[in-house]
């Protein structure tokens, strides 16, 4: 409402005048007297020991840990992420005093506008007490269901409308609210057989949408009954109220963006996993309206945080939108703004996940969070192969398209930079995989029967200390779906055996190169490049039986590839052990390449420095 709102000379002064900061702050910030002046811990920052100060005699505060300073009014904007305007008004309704309007029409359009809002806080109430009342009972079972408790219910003010046609309708009425007031409010609708309005939801479990003030200003409502059409049914534009606009809990989850839980909010895809996120400790969390995001609702979630995640189901409509997310993005990245994905294991959406196996599970897949630049080039390498030159070509025509969409210049040379750099080192993998061959390969698993006293040892009692892992790479081997879900953990873990490292490397080599993965075309490849022990210990390996990659027994080989991952790197003094010009192999991948040529650069620039600090200038 903010935009018929004029503020007059010194009306901003009055408002800081008749507010005590501590009182607002204090409902934030834990503080305590100290002398003149109230101190308490950052609510910027996760420090330990107070460092937050707040004066009312001068009307300021100031928190020395994240260096942030200022008024009451710039205290509201960084917390609840408010614009200057947006944080007066909540002030200035707090302390009782009247925004003046800029015309006697503006005034109004306000009125108006907010009396409509009173019928939908008035609506939010009515279904709130008829969730708890007898006829509400599925909508709570449905509730319990998910796993949400009364105290849930309450805290996200969901409700039930009555299955009736007009009971909304005369409850408001009995309230003072018009008819014409309730249809304007997007809470009933006009019957086209030209009889009484009617209740625009009905039966549904109620979820109130608030505008960016927190008031409600709109409803959506889920059906109930497995023949109930549209499943999710959302209010209609009003005056209020354009679904393109607004995120579902925004103002709620741009608060705790504002209390130091994270560096951007989650995006997931319906009511119910925002909820669900937030409820497991997901704070941050909010929806758009049943529809793909738009441009509006884009500015809206970077106006919380620079760098949002978009969490999408694990499926093939998730993935779409995800592609669909990276196109409305990309014109307008910039310094500080981007976007991060996370694509959710098995189908699962976020509910899913967190009822499944936890809130620790989400908090791993947000912390595998992904990049938009990955995901762009996951999308256009994965569109069709590259093993010819006129598909590569086209590869790089749709990347070249893709960057050309972002307008600040700075930001479209980086992705150019880096989506060509991806882009060589792919072409030089398909390069290798073509120079062994491979191609010539017949598709399927070729899964050999296990042979030999190794294999049969390994079946029965496990593989010996030092060959340990090499059972969950043969299980990918014989069913290489398992890669769609674990190819990253995968190329995580570390193996004590360098053969059976080996085997892996080449496995995820084949893969990146699309060239099927087949036990029998693996162990050729080993051979021919003279690795003998790396081909016989996967020949031999005992037949693992394929399994379904979305059931439980994908689920138990992830979780047993995930004991071999390491957190860092091998130490670079052992990279650089024995380094010289001869030991950068030629066949090295280029990442590899660049790593030992910088190591080699900084072993003779330290040497050189040894050398002249010892007055040896010129020895080498």
């Amino acid at each position: 409402m903010s935009s018929s709102i004029r503020i007059p000379d010194g009306f901003v002064e009055e408002l800081k005048a008749r507010i005590r900061p501590s009182d607002v702050i204090g409902r934030k910030v834990k503080l305590t007297k100290k002398g003149k002046e109230w101190v308490g811990l950052s609510p910027f920052t996760n420090e330990k020991s107070p460092s937050f100060y707040v004066n009312d005699q001068k009307r300021i505060f100031k928190d020395f840990s994240s260096g942030l300073g200022g008024d009451i009014i710039s205290f509201v904007m960084e917390t609840e992420r408010l614009t200057f305007m947006e944080a007066v008004e909540k002030l200035a309704e707090e302390a009782g005093m009247q925004l003046p309007k800029a015309s006697p029409e503006a005034a109004e359009e306000y009125d108006h506008r907010k009396r409509l809002q009173e019928a939908c806080e008035a609506a939010a109430a009515f279904y709130g007490d008829r969730l708890m009342a007898s006829e509400g009972a599925a909508a709570r079972a449905y509730l319990e269901g998910r796993g949400l408790r009364p105290g849930a219910w309450k805290r996200h003010r969901l409700g039930y409308a009555p299955d009736d046609w007009r009971k909304t309708i005369e409850h408001l009425k009995s309230l003072g609210f018009t008819q014409q007031e309730i249809l304007e409010a997007g809470l009933a609708k006009e019957s086209d057989k030209g009889g009484e309005p009617y209740d625009a939801f009905r039966g549904r479990l109620m979820f109130p949408i608030a505008d960016l003030r927190g008031g409600i200003i709109a409803f959506g409502g889920r059906g109930l009954t497995p023949d109930a059409k549209p499943k999710y049914l959302n209010s209609g534009d009003t005056p209020l109220f354009h679904k393109s606009r607004i995120l579902y809990r925004y103002k709620t989850a741009r608060e705790a963006l504002g209390g130091g839980e994270g560096g951007g909010l989650i995006v997931c895809e319906g009511y119910m996993d925002a909820i669900a996120l937030a409820e497991a400790g997901f704070g941050t969390s909010v929806a758009p309206l049943g529809t793909a995001l738009t441009e509006d609702q884009l500015s809206l979630i970077w106006k919380a945080g620079p760098e949002p995640t978009l969490c999408f189901d694990g499926d093939r409509a998730g993935l779409g939108a995800a592609y669909r997310a990276i196109d409305r993005a990309l014109p307008h990245v910039e310094p500080g703004r981007s976007l991060f994905f996370v694509l959710l294991p098995d189908g699962m959406d976020p509910d899913d996940l967190i009822r499944a196996r936890g809130p620790g599970a989400m908090a791993d897949a947000l912390a595998q969070k992904i990049s938009l630049s990955e995901l762009l080039w996951m999308r256009e390498r994965d569109a069709e192969p590259v093993d010819t030159p006129e598909r590569q070509a086209g590869l790089e025509a749709r990347l070249a398209a893709a960057a050309a969409q972002i307008k600040h210049p700075g930001v479209r040379a980086a992705y150019e930079r880096d989506l060509k750099a991806r882009m060589r080192d792919h072409f030089w993998q398909v390069r290798q995989a073509n120079r062994s061959g491979d191609y010539r390969k017949r598709p399927g698993s070729g899964q050999l029967p296990a042979s030999g006293d190794q294999g049969q040892v390994e079946l029965k009692g496990g593989a010996p200390a030092k060959l340990r892992g090499l059972g969950a790479i043969v299980r990918a081997v014989d069913t290489p779906e398992l890669l769609d879900l674990g190819a990253e953990t995968l190329a995580l873990a570390a193996f004590a055996d360098p053969d059976v490292s080996l085997i892996r490397d080449t496995v995820l080599d084949f893969a990146h190169a699309g060239i099927p993965i087949d036990r029998k075309g693996l162990c050729a490849h080993l051979a021919e490049a003279g690795n003998m022990r790396a081909s016989g210990l996967l020949k031999e390996y005992p037949t693992t039986p394929q399994i379904a990659v979305d059931g439980p027994e994908a689920r138990e080989w992830l979780i047993a590839l995930e004991q071999y991952m390491v957190a860092g790197r091998p130490d670079e003094a052992e990279a650089e052990a024995g380094m010289d010009d001869a030991g950068i192999d030629a066949t090295s991948s280029p990442s590899a390449w660049r790593r030992k040529h910088q190591l080699v650069a900084e072993r003779r620039a330290l040497k050189a420095r040894m050398n002249e600090a010892a007055g040896k200038v010129g020895e080498s």
